[in-house]
């Protein structure tokens, strides 16, 4: 799953889920665990940075439309919303690069 740009952000956009809402649930909801928020919080911020850079690199890459593009984007600051956008990447498949040859057709 890795191995694609669209595989790392399948990966990225679960990870950031679960950080967004563990940090909802310490910070708010359940717990009120300021020093969880503390350690928590940049750890989901980096992760919410990644999931936008990953999401505008792979929206120049795939010709994704603004409205996909605003949709993927928004939801990043929906709770659950990005388990969505995981379950849609799977739909997704990256167009080859000029220059490399397809694996599955060499040989």
């Amino acid at each position: 799953m890795l191995a694609t740009r669209i595989g790392r952000l399948r990966v990225v956009s679960l990870v950031e889920g679960v950080s967004y809402l563990l940090l909802l649930l310490i910070s708010q909801w359940v717990l009120d665990w300021h020093p969880g928020v503390a350690v928590l919080g940049p750890i989901h911020g980096i992760l919410f940075v990644a999931y936008v850079l990953g999401v505008l690199d792979l929206q120049r890459r795939m010709r994704w439309d603004n409205v996909t593009l605003v949709k993927l984007l928004g939801a990043s600051v929906i709770p659950f919303a990005t388990f969505f956008v995981e379950r849609w990447l799977r739909t997704q498949h990256e167009p080859a690069e000029p220059g490399h040859a397809d694996s599955r057709q060499a040989g």
